[in-house]
């Protein structure tokens, strides 16, 4: 086993290294930008309700951190954990707000479970981020954006590392866009961000 003491694979790290990003790198860049990106951004600037970012495992980490960046640059967001809407926090969801669901396989039981609920409470707005053809967001979703097929450079062809960079990337275009399309100034961010390095940046014009 690979975890037994003394066990050794020869390999080449750095040349491993540079494939694996050259392979997450290309997952980015193969992504189709289609209408219904534009669409996905437009839905946000025009949700009356709250947005609502949701994902499991490794998919909700990059669903938090959207959140976060929305939160930066200008669009207040929130991230609810899809395990636990099941006991008691899709109280938050109402039937204005605008959720973004990341989801690769898009058949992860407590997102599906979460979404169709949320459904059920008359919310307005789903926007699916998934890869899977056969995924089941792409039935509850209003609008899907296509991460595309997505081959993990993983020995395993297992460990979720291009499809997480795809999402990453997705919703940071997502977010610059929608503040672009908001006219988010220097004075704006600085407003929302004043802390550390990039507070000071946004303060002053020189650094």
């Amino acid at each position: 086993m690979g975890g037994e003491r003394g066990y050794h694979i020869d390999v080449d790290i750095q040349q491993r290294m540079r494939e694996i990003l050259a392979r997450e790198a290309a997952a980015i860049t193969a992504v189709n930008v289609t209408a219904e990106f534009e669409q996905a951004v437009r839905a946000i600037n025009a949700c009356g309700g709250k947005v609502l970012t949701t994902g499991m495992g490794k998919a909700g980490h990059i669903a938090r951190k959207f959140a976060a960046t929305l939160c930066s640059t200008g669009t207040p967001a929130a991230y609810i954990h899809p395990g636990e809407a099941a006991h008691g926090d899709l109280g938050l969801v109402d039937k204005d707000d605008c959720i973004v669901a990341f989801s690769t396989s898009g058949k992860t039981n407590e997102v599906i479970e979460m979404l169709d609920l949320g459904r059920h409470l008359g919310l307005k707005t789903i926007i699916g981020i998934t890869s899977h053809p056969d995924s089941y967001l792409r039935d509850l979703a209003d609008i899907i954006l296509d991460m595309g097929i997505v081959e993990e450079p993983c020995p395993l062809g297992m460990t979720p590392s291009a499809s997480i960079a795809v999402m990453l990337a997705i919703s940071d275009a997502i977010a610059l866009a929608l503040m672009e399309l908001k006219g988010v100034t220097k004075h704006d961010y600085g407003l929302r961000h004043h802390g550390g390095y990039l507070g000071r940046k946004a303060r002053t014009d020189n650094l």
